[in-house]
């Protein structure tokens, strides 16, 4: 028998690949990449190439969470999954993992062994993570290590290999750790039920709001405190729409708040940057 119930049109199937990618997460990260290469003085052609870099790793994480996870998922029945709906098998999945996690290899070290390696600790982060990590006490660990090397393989991938700012690692590690411990809240429940233990289940609905909370002001606060000089109006303004943030992510605590952290701490992560290219502040 086939691992899907019945196969869908041509039309069908690329629509549950793209689902199946995760597209918020994985167009929230690729734009920030992007942002953050116009900022850093990466030039036209090489800004798109982290732009494609980018895209390729997190489809590969998207696709490989999904392949890893089928029958974890098909256990609880859950509603938002292709491979639940019978839409795309797990098979197909696989392959379109292995086949962009080849790409991002290719695209990333074209931009230079440095930033391309620093690029590629971001999805060997991811899939150490959908491997076996989320369910261990160390399961913020790679989303810290792989979002602090994702803005220093951007800066690297400028003219000269610059080094990073030391803020834009440790902010990138913080907004990382606050991604995680959000995203995970709608799905405590699900996950426990099948074995996965993670620090956010471990810390509990309202701890791990908390600490997102705080990790996403502490973010904040980095990226418009810490730069040289005194912060542009527009850090400030940042700083003033970190505030309400880390407020929707305090609620993932709660069951009606459960599904806004994770959009509220994308939607921070995007504007900060935004705000930071608008400010000018130096990145290299």
């Amino acid at each position: 028998m086939s691992d899907v119930r019945r196969p869908g049109s041509g039309t069908a199937l690329a629509t549950a690949l793209v689902r199946a990618t995760h597209p918020g997460p994985a167009v929230a990260v690729t734009a920030v990449a992007t942002l953050l290469a116009v900022a850093a003085g990466v030039g036209g052609g090489r800004a798109v190439l982290v732009c494609l870099a980018v895209l390729a790793g997190q489809a590969s994480i998207g696709w490989s969470n999904d392949w890893l996870d089928a029958d974890r998922d098909r256990a609880v029945a859950r509603p938002d999954k292709p491979v639940v709906q019978g839409a795309v098998a797990p098979s197909s999945l696989r392959a379109a993992a292995l086949l962009s996690v080849g790409a991002a290899v290719v695209l990333s070290l074209a931009l230079g062994v440095v930033a391309g390696v620093l690029l590629l600790v971001l999805v060997a982060s991811g899939w150490a993570y959908n491997a076996g990590l989320k369910r261990t006490a160390a399961s913020v660990l790679p989303y810290v290590l792989g979002f602090g090397a994702l803005p220093a393989g951007v800066v690297a991938a400028a003219p000269g290999t610059p080094s990073a700012p030391w803020w834009l690692v440790a902010a990138g590690g913080a907004l990382g750790a606050a991604a995680h411990l959000a995203n995970v809240a709608p799905d405590l429940e699900d996950d426990l039920a099948t074995g996965v233990r993670g620090l956010p289940h471990r810390l509990g609905a309202v701890g791990s709001a908390v600490t997102s909370a705080v990790l996403l002001l502490g973010a904040a606060a980095l990226l418009v405190l810490a730069p040289e000089g005194p912060p542009t109006p527009t850090g400030w303004a940042g700083l003033v729409v970190a505030v309400p943030v880390a407020g929707i992510a305090a609620l993932a605590g709660t069951p009606r708040g459960r599904r806004l952290a994770f959009p509220a701490v994308m939607v921070l992560t995007v504007l900060t940057v935004v705000l930071l290219l608008l400010g000018g502040a130096g990145l290299t």
